[in-house]
């Protein structure tokens, strides 16, 4: 099957997810997370259609979008070091791993000088684990309320990671924590807060159900040798 198949399965899968959850397919954004294919997916990509890309390697993507920079909207979904955030800011739409204070205000300084204003998300560790970056739900708060008035970037939502379990249904808890706390921090700080990005390419559908707005599929899409369960 071809990438304009894999995603129309993926799309279908989606569909299927919002609708039993009372949701419209179409307030869920696919992000094909490219970090492991080959430069030419990205003219796949443009021939199917999709419209968002997710890289991982900040100082991979000058060389990975070269022809493509204007074709999508390009996501940042691996970690943000602080001395890479002035090549994120030039490159990348939209920030998903801003796992800090002092992250935040670096973004908000380097799009002023840059004249670039992306979209951040906050990554939290819901699942408490060690091996996960992120904030805690508590320190969300606070960093939501750091980030709300800035005038270089925007944030627009809660951004988490599952932890990898042999039953997917296990991922549910931590969907629904995320989407529970996006909801507190919206009304505790007065902002909206309209994405949600989480699950990846074995558990986008609960996380659809749970209220996802972006899912980062990766193999699912780019590796025709994926196992679908």
């Amino acid at each position: 099957m071809d990438l304009a198949g894999r995603m129309a399965a993926v799309r279908e899968l989606i569909d299927a997810a919002a609708a039993r959850a009372g949701r419209r397919g179409s307030d869920v954004t696919l992000v094909a997370i490219t970090k492991s294919a080959p430069p030419t997916i990205f003219s796949e990509a443009r021939a199917a259609g999709l419209e968002d890309v997710g890289e991982s390697r900040v100082q991979a993507v000058r060389e990975r979008m070269q022809g493509h920079a204007d074709a999508f909207r390009w996501h940042l979904v691996g970690h943000l070091q602080r001395n890479k955030v002035r090549t994120a800011v030039k490159h990348f739409d939209v920030i998903h791993s801003v796992d800090s204070p002092g992250l935040i205000d670096r973004i908000d300084r380097i799009a002023g000088e840059e004249g670039r204003r992306p979209a951040v998300l906050l990554q939290v560790n819901v699942s408490g684990e060690a091996s996960k970056s992120g904030l805690t739900p508590t320190t969300a708060l606070d960093a939501a309320e750091r980030a709300a008035g800035r005038q270089h970037l925007r944030l627009v939502g809660l951004m988490t990671m599952a932890p990898q379990v042999d039953e997917v249904q296990a991922t549910r808890p931590v969907f629904a924590r995320l989407a529970a706390l996006r909801e507190r921090i919206a009304a505790e700080v007065g902002i909206a807060l309209p994405e949600l990005s989480m699950g990846m390419s074995n558990d986008f559908a609960i996380a659809v159900e749970e209220g996802a707005t972006l899912v980062r599929v990766g193999r699912r899409l780019v590796d025709p040798d994926f196992a679908v369960h």
